[in-house]
This record gives C-alpha cells, structure tokens and sequence, in this order.
C-alpha cells in the first residue's frame, strides 16, 4: 500500500512506548506498529502519531434519490449528494463495493466548504456519506457535517455501525439521518463473513435511535442469515 499520503492528524487513539498507538475509533481497536495500517486501510501510525490518510480524497459522487441510500421515511421523492472514499473496517466476502472498500481507489480531492457547495446545489437536501464505510474518515465526515450545516443542509450517514461509543456520541450531533447495516442477527455470520462482531452494532442502533433518524439494512444472504427466526 502507497504511504505517500496526506498527512491529517487522526482522532480516538492511544499513544505506547517505541511510537506504538492502539487505535480507540472502532472495536478492531487495531494495534500499530510504525509505519502500518489500521484494517480499515484509512488509518496509519507514522513516527508514533496516527494520521487519517484518507481526509479530504473522494472516489465517487452523485445525485441520488434519497430512497437509494436506502431511506423511505426522510425526504422521500428528494434527492441528496452523495459522497465516498475507500476503505472500510469490516471484511464482508460478499461486499457489493469491494473495489473501494476492500481496495485503496483513485481519489480526488474535495475540501469540506467545497463538500458543503455541492451538497446543497441542485435541489439537493445535504450530504450522505456512503459507498464506503465513512466512520473509518470521522475526522472529514465531522468537518464535511459542519460546513453542511452552516449553509442549510443534511447530513446523511450509511454505515455498518461498527464504531465505539465514545467517537458515536461525538458524530451523532451532527448527523440527520442514518441508515445502518445490520449484516445478520448472529456474531458467528459476522466473525466468520464480516470480519467483525454483532453487540457493537446493535450498541450503535440503540445509542443512535435516541438521538436522530435511523432506518436499518439487513442484505439477506440464501443460508446464511435467512433463517425464519433469526429473521
């Protein structure tokens, strides 16, 4: 993987003797030496201070109806702006965006005020991040949020949840709307399929729902997780 990269210093992490840091951001709570990359890709201890690799560089963009995100029940028939970089801190086998999430993808820049502009051109209600997992950029996702906010607009979330609750609670007031993915209702199909663990998303769910509008995926998977009563 290419270390040259944009130097932003990360959020949520835990200094160690020999410039060792242990990441706090997500439940991985991945353990860096210097040099190396948290599992999410985005994430990098250099000399000793984690630096958020991927701020401010974008894979994709679109208008798209809100309903594609998906969310039925928050602006319906409106459209909003789109946004994802790459990398992602689950590993789901079957990941539909694996080009970006499990791969480092070319990117352009795009700086929060410019994020905000075009958030909120052409009849667009905000900002949603997704295509990726966008927890794994806090750091870009907070300051695109705020900028959006000055001018107007909404800010939309997709994710997998996978996040600890400390960064969650510090997310959670700027954010509008969030669609999270629950991948199955049982830790073996996210051990073995994601990489991850169910109780942190569920967590996230429960913290979320108290505090803006949440609306839950579950990609059903023939003999993995549509079983009727796990359903």
């Amino acid at each position: 993987m290419n270390t040259m990269k944009s130097h932003f210093p990360a959020r949520h992490y835990e200094s160690f003797p020999n410039r060792t840091v242990a990441c706090g951001l997500c439940p991985q709570e991945c353990f860096l030496r210097p040099g190396s990359f948290g599992i999410c890709g985005a994430r990098q201890n250099l000399e000793g201070v984690l630096y958020a690799i991927t701020y401010g560089k974008i894979t994709g963009s679109a208008l798209d109806p809100i309903e594609k995100k998906p969310l039925y029940h928050f602006f319906p028939g409106r459209n909003v702006f789109s946004v994802g970089g790459w990398g992602c801190n689950l590993k789901c086998v079957y990941c539909q965006n694996s080009s970006i999430s499990q791969f480092e993808a070319p990117t352009f820049p795009m700086p929060p005020a410019e994020m905000a502009k075009n958030g909120l051109a052409s009849g667009s209600i905000g900002v949603a991040y997704t295509y990726n997992e966008p927890i794994i950029a806090i750091e870009y996702v907070m300051d695109c949020a705020r900028e959006v906010r000055k001018l107007g607009g909404k800010n939309v979330l997709v994710t997998n949840g996978f996040i600890n609750p400390e960064p969650l609670e510090e997310l959670l007031p700027l954010i509008d709307a969030m669609n999270i993915d629950i991948k199955a209702f049982n830790n073996d199909f996210y051990h073995r399929m994601c990489g991850g663990a169910l109780e942190p998303v569920l967590k996230t769910v429960t913290t979320a729902v108290k505090a803006t509008h949440v609306e839950l995926t579950t990609l059903i998977i023939s003999e993995e997780n549509d079983a009727v009563p796990e359903l």
